[in-house]
Protein backbone atom coordinates (compact mmCIF):
# COMPACT_ATOMS: atom_id res chain seq x y z
CA UNK A 1 0.00 0.00 0.00
CA UNK A 2 1.13 3.59 -0.85
CA UNK A 3 1.15 5.81 1.83
CA UNK A 4 0.74 9.86 0.11
CA UNK A 5 3.77 12.21 1.59
CA UNK A 6 4.60 15.96 1.32
CA UNK A 7 8.11 17.38 1.79
CA UNK A 8 7.98 18.93 5.02
CA UNK A 9 11.19 20.09 4.45
CA UNK A 10 15.05 20.00 3.51
CA UNK A 11 18.40 20.07 6.20
CA UNK A 12 21.19 19.38 7.12
CA UNK A 13 22.06 16.10 9.07
CA UNK A 14 24.20 18.07 11.75
CA UNK A 15 25.71 14.44 12.55
CA UNK A 16 27.13 13.83 8.64
CA UNK A 17 26.59 17.22 7.52
CA UNK A 18 24.32 15.85 4.32
CA UNK A 19 21.18 17.22 3.08
CA UNK A 20 18.39 15.54 4.19
CA UNK A 21 14.94 15.65 2.35
CA UNK A 22 11.76 15.52 4.97
CA UNK A 23 9.04 13.42 3.82
CA UNK A 24 5.58 13.45 6.43
CA UNK A 25 2.49 11.47 5.39
CA UNK A 26 -0.79 14.09 4.52
CA UNK A 27 -2.96 12.46 6.93
CA UNK A 28 -0.72 10.78 9.90
CA UNK A 29 2.26 11.56 11.96
CA UNK A 30 4.74 9.62 10.30
CA UNK A 31 8.00 10.90 8.85
CA UNK A 32 10.62 9.95 6.66
CA UNK A 33 14.34 11.51 6.61
CA UNK A 34 15.87 10.54 3.03
CA UNK A 35 19.84 11.75 2.54
CA UNK A 36 20.73 13.01 -0.86
CA UNK A 37 23.52 14.40 -2.48
CA UNK A 38 24.66 17.95 -2.42
CA UNK A 39 23.46 18.85 -6.01
CA UNK A 40 20.16 16.91 -5.80
CA UNK A 41 19.19 18.94 -2.34
CA UNK A 42 20.09 22.02 -4.41
CA UNK A 43 17.79 21.09 -7.14
CA UNK A 44 15.12 20.42 -4.54
CA UNK A 45 15.84 23.69 -2.85
CA UNK A 46 15.93 26.01 -6.08
CA UNK A 47 12.25 24.73 -6.99
CA UNK A 48 11.20 25.18 -2.63
CA UNK A 49 12.30 28.67 -3.08
CA UNK A 50 11.11 29.14 -6.80
CA UNK A 51 14.42 30.33 -8.18
CA UNK A 52 14.66 30.47 -11.50
CA UNK A 53 18.32 29.69 -13.10
CA UNK A 54 19.88 31.66 -16.27
CA UNK A 55 20.06 28.13 -18.03
CA UNK A 56 17.70 25.15 -17.30
CA UNK A 57 18.88 22.64 -14.82
CA UNK A 58 18.41 19.03 -15.51
CA UNK A 59 15.13 18.95 -13.78
CA UNK A 60 13.77 21.73 -15.53
CA UNK A 61 14.75 20.68 -19.27
CA UNK A 62 13.55 16.68 -17.83
CA UNK A 63 10.48 18.78 -17.09
CA UNK A 64 10.41 20.80 -20.78
CA UNK A 65 10.86 17.45 -22.32
CA UNK A 66 8.54 15.40 -20.81
CA UNK A 67 6.01 18.77 -21.69
CA UNK A 68 7.41 18.80 -25.06
CA UNK A 69 6.26 15.07 -25.67
CA UNK A 70 3.00 15.64 -23.90
CA UNK A 71 4.05 12.91 -21.22
CA UNK A 72 2.71 13.40 -17.87
CA UNK A 73 3.52 12.64 -13.92
CA UNK A 74 1.56 10.45 -12.52
CA UNK A 75 2.86 10.25 -9.39
CA UNK A 76 6.16 9.48 -8.00
CA UNK A 77 6.85 6.20 -5.67
CA UNK A 78 9.74 5.44 -2.94
CA UNK A 79 9.04 1.99 -3.61
CA UNK A 80 12.05 0.29 -2.15
CA UNK A 81 14.69 0.50 0.87
CA UNK A 82 17.43 -2.35 0.51
CA UNK A 83 21.04 -2.30 2.14
CA UNK A 84 20.05 1.44 3.44
CA UNK A 85 19.60 2.67 -0.18
CA UNK A 86 16.21 4.15 -1.23
CA UNK A 87 14.48 3.44 -4.58
CA UNK A 88 11.98 5.27 -6.46
CA UNK A 89 9.77 5.31 -9.38
CA UNK A 90 8.20 7.54 -11.64
CA UNK A 91 4.68 6.91 -13.28
CA UNK A 92 4.55 8.71 -16.24
CA UNK A 93 1.53 8.86 -18.66
CA UNK A 94 1.11 9.03 -22.36
CA UNK A 95 -1.28 8.38 -25.07
CA UNK A 96 -3.33 6.45 -22.13
CA UNK A 97 -0.18 4.46 -21.59
CA UNK A 98 1.63 4.11 -17.89
CA UNK A 99 4.99 3.80 -18.07
CA UNK A 100 7.28 3.56 -14.79
CA UNK A 101 10.76 4.75 -14.65
CA UNK A 102 13.30 3.59 -12.17
CA UNK A 103 14.90 6.69 -10.46
CA UNK A 104 16.72 7.98 -7.34
CA UNK A 105 14.35 9.15 -4.70
CA UNK A 106 15.90 13.08 -4.99
CA UNK A 107 15.73 13.00 -8.42
CA UNK A 108 11.75 11.63 -8.31
CA UNK A 109 11.20 14.18 -6.16
CA UNK A 110 12.80 17.43 -7.95
CA UNK A 111 10.69 16.46 -10.74
CA UNK A 112 7.55 15.74 -8.64
CA UNK A 113 7.83 19.56 -7.36
CA UNK A 114 8.29 21.17 -10.80
CA UNK A 115 5.45 19.03 -12.44
CA UNK A 116 3.01 19.11 -9.25
CA UNK A 117 2.68 15.68 -8.66
CA UNK A 118 2.06 13.37 -5.96
CA UNK A 119 5.09 12.06 -3.90
CA UNK A 120 4.27 8.34 -2.38
CA UNK A 121 5.81 6.06 -0.02
CA UNK A 122 4.88 2.33 -0.01
CA UNK A 123 4.32 1.64 3.64
CA UNK A 124 6.73 -1.23 3.63
CA UNK A 125 9.61 1.17 3.60
CA UNK A 126 8.05 3.44 6.05
CA UNK A 127 8.10 0.25 8.19
CA UNK A 128 11.37 -0.97 6.94
CA UNK A 129 13.22 2.49 7.61
CA UNK A 130 11.40 2.27 11.36
CA UNK A 131 12.18 -1.28 12.07
CA UNK A 132 16.16 -0.19 10.53
CA UNK A 133 16.05 2.98 13.12
CA UNK A 134 15.13 0.55 15.98
CA UNK A 135 18.01 -1.99 15.14
CA UNK A 136 20.57 0.58 14.74
CA UNK A 137 23.01 0.30 17.41
CA UNK A 138 24.72 3.62 17.23
CA UNK A 139 23.87 6.13 19.68
CA UNK A 140 24.05 9.05 16.71
CA UNK A 141 22.13 7.07 15.00
CA UNK A 142 19.21 7.09 17.75
CA UNK A 143 20.06 10.60 18.82
CA UNK A 144 19.20 11.85 15.27
CA UNK A 145 16.23 9.73 14.86
CA UNK A 146 14.32 11.11 17.89
CA UNK A 147 15.55 14.66 16.87
CA UNK A 148 14.36 14.14 13.23
CA UNK A 149 11.02 12.75 15.34
CA UNK A 150 10.62 15.92 17.32
CA UNK A 151 10.93 18.50 14.70
CA UNK A 152 9.01 21.92 14.58
CA UNK A 153 9.00 24.05 11.94
CA UNK A 154 11.03 26.29 12.98
CA UNK A 155 13.75 23.66 13.09
CA UNK A 156 13.06 23.54 8.96
CA UNK A 157 14.54 26.67 8.69
CA UNK A 158 13.65 29.02 5.14
CA UNK A 159 13.33 25.83 3.28
CA UNK A 160 9.95 24.50 5.45
CA UNK A 161 6.98 23.52 3.39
Amino acid sequence: MEVEMKIRGLMMDPVTNMPIVILKDINGNAILPIWVGVYEANAIALEIEKVSTQRPMTHDLIKTVLLGLDTGVRKVVVNELKDDVFYAVIWLEREGKLISIDSRPSDALAIALRLDCPIFVEDVVLNNSKMASALSEKVTSDELRRWLENLNDEDLGRYKM
